[in-house]
């Protein structure tokens, strides 16, 4: 039987942080706050959880400038695509359909209030 995932649906799970200098902000983290980095290209660390090493809490999103509202909040979602569709009967807006990343999927949504927040899932993307 398979391990089950550490991952609650539709859960806060994961927070991306947008910085301008990766390096400069892997530095800066590392050292305030000790935290470890999983480098997966140029434009993006994933910060390691710091209970599990091979697990991740958040990431290092290269961006041109850091969006207003601060961090990118992630949600799990066990089935994305019904998600998507729960979003948008919900009268949330999607403002990134769902596209693929190493390790899964994910979209990106506004609230009634403008707030956006993305929901991501594990598998093939």
């Amino acid at each position: 039987m398979a391990d089950p995932s550490p991952h609650r649906h539709h859960a806060i799970d994961y927070v991306e942080l947008t910085v301008t200098d990766l390096e400069a902000a892997e530095r800066f983290y590392a050292e305030a706050f000790g935290w470890r980095f999983t480098r997966y290209g140029p434009g993006y660390s994933g910060i390691r959880d710091p209970r599990d090493d091979a697990a991740e809490v958040g990431g290092l999103r290269l961006g041109d400038d850091v969006r207003p509202g601060g961090p990118l909040v992630l949600l799990f979602s066990a089935d994305l695509d019904a998600s998507v569709a729960a979003v948008r009967r919900a009268g949330g807006r999607v403002v990134e359909e769902p596209y693929a990343f190493p390790g899964g999927r994910r979209f990106h949504f506004a609230d009634p209030a403008g707030n956006e927040l993305g929901v991501y899932s594990e598998g093939e993307g």
